[in-house]
């Protein structure tokens, strides 16, 4: 079943998000390689493609687990949340209707 994974960004967590991306998008090519990567990506925290210094406010990451309970296990593992860069993971089941 696909999840939708949905953090909240600590503020002002540009640093510590910059310095644990290469181990988040290494975990997210992991899911990719195996065919269960829907889509990932961070929210800006301004109107921009390219926020800048205002960095970002959270992630979307949708993909598929066998369970909530794996889900959340693979949340809690993300480098981002190991390095303090989330406040908050919501976990949500997604039922997919377009693409």
């Amino acid at each position: 079943m696909l999840y939708a994974i949905i953090a909240e960004d600590v503020p002002q967590s540009l640093e510590i998000r910059s310095k644990a991306r290469p181990a988040h998008l290494a975990r997210l090519e992991t899911l990719q390689a195996q065919g269960r990567l829907i889509l990932a990506g961070p929210h800006p925290a301004i109107d921009s493609i390219d926020p800048g210094s205002a960095g970002f406010s959270g992630s979307l990451i949708i993909a598929e687990f066998t369970s909530l309970e794996e889900a959340s296990d693979w949340a809690k593992e993300d480098p981002y949340q190991q390095a303090g860069v989330y406040a908050q993971i919501t976990i949500k089941p997604f039922k997919k209707i377009f693409s």
